[in-house]
């Protein structure tokens, strides 16, 4: 009888304690459920006024409880109740504008940054693709038809004379814009299909990245030996250096992803690309931006700018924009950026 005297009395002080308080406890809950449902708006003055003091009074009997090592039932429900009130009552809910001022400010560049060492192999894999189908179409120019689909021909292959080819690159003439828009797409589907596919362990992405060079290096193999490599470069690289830059990151985003995957270390194959998945993520929202770019820069830039010196100027900028927003710009803190 000795034994069982201290566990009977602190059965009766828990009764006594949850008597007391437990009115307030579930006029607590009542408010924090009808908030959960949705219907915020049908709460009073006085339910607002009211639900951080039932907030404190609940902290204060979580605190008694514990302290008097009341039932451990109680000091769960306690807790469980504490903590919904906290996120409703002083939950950060940030409006859009911080949110996108931190995307801009923080999230999308620290996620670029973070993939750098993927981002070189994707160019590099590009650069890779674009010197061989160039050594190899000007081996033998037949190989152009092979690489280059027959959508982009136009009128731009190896038996097109330096006038046609000339023309190519300064009329604004149908043609070229159905060019351009044609480009836009393929660069655009690129992109995508080389984040979706880095999935299968990387290795779709690298091919797309080698393919969509040797395109690049099968185009050079036409314009170069009719004297015009300046002239495409120029009509190119208006637009092509943040077209390009954002490919290469769209490949870096899927290479992460596909590492992962691969070798997740010592998390689980799931949980690793999870990982991986919130920075490749980041990257790709920001790759959506940098084609918008160009695709004012190369329908409205290069159909109004015939000078290729312009043109050039204007592709260095914008490639020198992107590097020192990517890898040079002082990052600020997420919580900055909400400010």
């Amino acid at each position: 009888m000795t034994a069982l005297a201290p566990a009977s009395g602190l059965a009766v002080s828990s009764v006594r304690f949850r008597e007391a308080r437990q009115y307030d406890w579930l006029r607590l809950e009542e408010l924090l459920d009808q908030v959960e449902r949705g219907k915020a708006s049908s709460l009073s003055d006085e339910d607002l006024f009211e639900m951080p003091v039932l907030y404190r009074a609940t902290l204060s009997s979580l605190s008694v409880a514990r302290e008097t090592s009341l039932d451990a039932d109680l000091v769960a429900y306690l807790e469980s109740l504490s903590t919904r009130a906290y996120f409703i009552l002083y939950g950060v809910h940030a409006p859009l504008t911080s949110r996108l001022a931190r995307f801009f400010a923080h999230d999308w560049p620290l996620a670029v940054r973070t993939l750098w060492r993927e981002t070189l192999v994707s160019l590099g894999m590009i650069l890779i693709g674009a010197i061989a189908a160039y050594l190899v179409v000007r081996g033998d120019p037949s190989w152009f038809y092979s690489i280059v689909p027959g959508n982009f021909l136009d009128g731009r292959d190896p038996s097109a004379s330096v006038e046609e080819l000339r023309a190519t690159l300064y009329d604004t003439h149908d043609g070229l814009a159905g060019f351009a828009t044609e480009l836009f797409v393929h660069n655009s589907s690129v992109a995508i299909f080389a984040f979706a596919l880095g999935f299968a362990f990387g290795v779709p992405t690298t091919l797309l990245m080698l393919y969509n060079g040797c395109i690049l290096g099968a185009f050079y193999a036409v314009y170069v030996p009719k004297g015009l490599g300046w002239n495409f470069t120029g009509w190119l690289s208006i637009h092509g250096t943040t077209e390009l830059f954002a490919i290469g990151l769209a490949g870096a985003a899927g290479l992460r992803i596909g590492m992962a995957s691969a070798f997740p270390g010592r998390l689980t194959r799931m949980k690793s690309t999870i990982a991986s998945g919130r920075t490749s993520g980041f990257a790709m929202l920001g790759v959506v931006v940098m084609l918008l770019c160009a695709g004012l820069l190369e329908g409205i830039g290069r159909q109004t700018i015939r000078d290729d010196i312009v043109r050039g100027l204007i592709a260095t900028a914008m490639l020198s924009f992107w590097i020192f927003y990517f890898y040079l710009m002082p990052l600020r803190r997420g919580d900055e950026a909400d400010g």
